[in-house]
């Protein structure tokens, strides 16, 4: 059997002459998310040969983040990476080892790329931070970057809204403050922890694990991420119009509430829902409905009780507009 410390980390760095922002663009957050390693590899090849070249600023990649799972071909080695991601004192799993490499080094740049994928079917969507603000949450004042910047990925769909939906749920079940502080800690991923740095940062689900589609969708955002920031001598990519954009905000989170709480149907991230429209049923046969008409996203049937069961989404009409 392989033993976690027979496994590393690596980064790859590639450094101008020129001064300019520092990016750094990470695939394998999750062990069976490969497209981004894919993409990452294919734009490193491209440098190396001298086909592209980095004229200002710096990027660096990590091709595969979680060696672990990377090499289980699973989401997660010990637990998920993209939750609870802060540097530990007393790491107690692979993936807080993983977390006292990478917070580190994210704390050296400016910019985050985080490239997933997923597991239903669907089109590629990018999760973006919140508006500034001076709040406690997630205080922020890179928006307007941030946004800009995922209209130039090359995909339509855009959501927002997450630590702050997140945490009205934790806010509604928690019993104290401590435990409070405890899960929304949990929260916090790779984009949240980029922000809390002071950087900006974009997580963008290119597709379907095994959509061979999604390996192309992550370099078409890699490239098109070094020409908007600098980095590469080629034309600001053209943002997605807005007449052609979807832009959804998550506004509310429902709880499972009993073990044997069901939806009715198999639902899918993104499916629509309209206003009063049954979605499941509660264990006693109460009914389930949603309370406004958008999207349900994050599905999760085989939640555990008291956890999150899924959220609805509202559209978005002012999103980079702001």
């Amino acid at each position: 059997m392989t033993s976690p410390r027979q496994y590393q980390f690596k980064s790859i760095n590639y450094t101008a002459l020129a001064a300019g922002p520092r990016v750094i663009i990470m695939g394998a957050t999750h062990g069976n998310e490969v497209c981004g390693t894919k993409a990452i590899q294919r734009v490193m090849e491209e440098i190396d040969s001298g086909l592209l070249h980095i004229a200002a600023g710096s990027v660096t990649f990590v091709p595969i983040v979680n060696p672990l799972a990377y090499a289980q071909n699973t989401r997660n080695g010990d637990r998920n990476l993209n939750r609870d991601l802060f540097p530990k004192e007393k790491p107690l799993d692979f993936e807080d080892q993983v977390a006292n490499w990478l917070c580190p080094l994210l704390g050296q740049h400016d910019v985050l790329l985080d490239l997933h994928s997923f597991a239903a079917t669907g089109e590629p969507f990018v999760m973006v931070g919140p508006l500034d603000n001076d709040g406690t949450l997630q205080p922020f004042r890179h928006a307007a970057k941030e946004r800009a910047w995922a209209r130039r990925l090359g995909v339509r769909r855009f959501v927002d809204g997450w630590l702050a939906t997140y945490g009205d749920g934790v806010q509604r079940r928690s019993r104290s403050a401590d435990e409070l502080e405890t899960v929304l800690r949990y929260g916090v991923g790779t984009t949240e922890y980029m922000r809390s740095t002071g950087g900006y940062a974009l997580t963008l689900e290119c597709g379907q694990h095994d959509d061979p589609a999604a390996p192309d969708v992550a370099y078409r955002a890699i490239m098109n991420t070094l020409a908007h920031l600098g980095l590469i001598a080629a034309a600001d990519p053209e943002p997605v119009a807005f007449d052609e954009m979807e832009a959804l905000s998550m506004v509310v989170v429902h709880d499972k509430l009993h073990a044997d709480d069901a939806f009715v149907r198999p639902w899918k991230s993104f499916d629509p829902v309209s206003e009063g429209e049954l979605l499941g049923h509660r264990a006693d046969g109460t009914p389930v409905v949603a309370e406004f008409g958008g999207r349900i996203l994050f599905p999760a049937a085989n939640a555990a009780a008291n956890t999150e069961w899924y959220y609805l989404t509202r559209p978005n009409t002012t999103f980079g507009r702001e």
